[in-house]
């Protein structure tokens, strides 16, 4: 059997925080809670994390990064 890792990410941003608001579709937020619920994290987490990955794989004007 192959070793598994577990690997958690440190936090990228740090510092002070300010709080966004933003509408989602209730069948988003479900997604959103069950895949908190099955990594442990919390929907804020899971919703940073899949800004930072939105961020780093942006490719706006052709240009990436």
């Amino acid at each position: 059997m192959a070793d598994k890792k577990f690997v958690i990410p440190s936090k990228r941003y740090k510092g002070d925080t300010s709080v966004v608001s933003a509408r989602l579709p209730i069948d988003m937020i479900k997604d959103l809670d069950k895949i908190a619920e099955n990594t442990g994290r919390n929907r804020n987490e899971i919703i940073m994390l899949c800004l930072e990955y939105a961020i780093d794989n942006l490719d706006s004007d052709g240009k990436e990064g």
